[in-house]
């Protein structure tokens, strides 16, 4: 009998907590419309508690059974989501290569970059009323992506896993916007159905999102959001927005 395409299992991982979450939450605090950081959003880097979430990711990656661990991993190329992937294998001391593809990178959200909703509405009033009239799936910042154009290189990664990963358990580390996404494409979710999702649901700094292989090929949600390896660590559970959550 033939293998079906793809990987049998797939897990999406959301980075562990990074200084943008932290500037983020600041800025919302004071009510600030730009986030205090003086480095491009491709190079922000772990918290202290971030790092200690992608060491317990780690630890439980090596607990688990051998025939239950990731035998592929993907990750973002930014460096909030290299480096949870980087110090999760070390922790784990699993001899797991890391692939880095820059199709996992966090949303572009062009020339809102850095700013928060606040400022979006401030320095740009008529774009946020062409947001509101569009909606957040459709929506295109200047110069950035929508989530629909974020779709698009979800479907290319996992046509590429069906070539590539046929079998794997394969683990790929991403962004909060990119995992929902991911949602979307798997499960075939309409508009509607995501965006219910993402207000009642904010994914997980380090949170395990997982998929299995059903009985007809397919991948299956066995499991969303899941942060049980945090809590059993006694790591900090964060839920921080990624910067400018337009």
């Amino acid at each position: 009998m033939a293998t079906t395409p793809g990987p049998r299992a797939l897990w999406l991982v959301r980075h562990a907590e990074s200084q943008g979450n932290l500037a983020d939450a600041r800025a919302a605090d004071v009510g600030a419309q730009r986030l205090e950081l003086d480095i491009r959003d491709p190079d922000v880097p772990l918290s202290a508690t971030g790092r200690g979430q992608a060491e317990a990711l780690g630890a439980w990656l090596r607990d688990l059974p051998a025939e239950q661990r990731p035998t592929a991993l993907l990750s973002s190329p930014f460096t909030r989501a290299a480096d949870t992937a980087t110090v999760a294998v070390q922790a784990g001391g699993l001899d797991l290569p890391i692939r880095f593809d820059e199709r996992l990178r966090e949303r572009d959200f062009g020339a809102f970059d850095g700013m928060t909703r606040a400022g979006i509405r401030a320095e740009y009033p008529q774009e946020a009323q062409r947001r509101d009239l569009l909606g957040k799936f459709y929506y295109r910042p200047p110069g950035g992506e929508s989530w629909a154009d974020v779709a698009l290189r979800v479907r290319s990664v996992l046509a590429t896993a069906e070539l590539r990963y046929t079998g794997e358990r394969l683990m790929v580390v991403s962004h909060q916007a990119v995992i929902l996404v991911f949602r979307y494409v798997l499960e075939e979710l309409t508009e509607r159905e995501l965006l219910d999702i993402d207000r009642s649901e904010q994914i997980a700094n380090s949170s395990v999102t997982r998929y299995e292989s059903g009985a007809d090929g397919t991948l299956q949600l066995a499991g969303a959001n899941a942060v049980g390896h945090l809590t059993s660590a006694d790591e900090t559970v964060t839920e921080e927005f990624d910067a400018s959550r337009a």
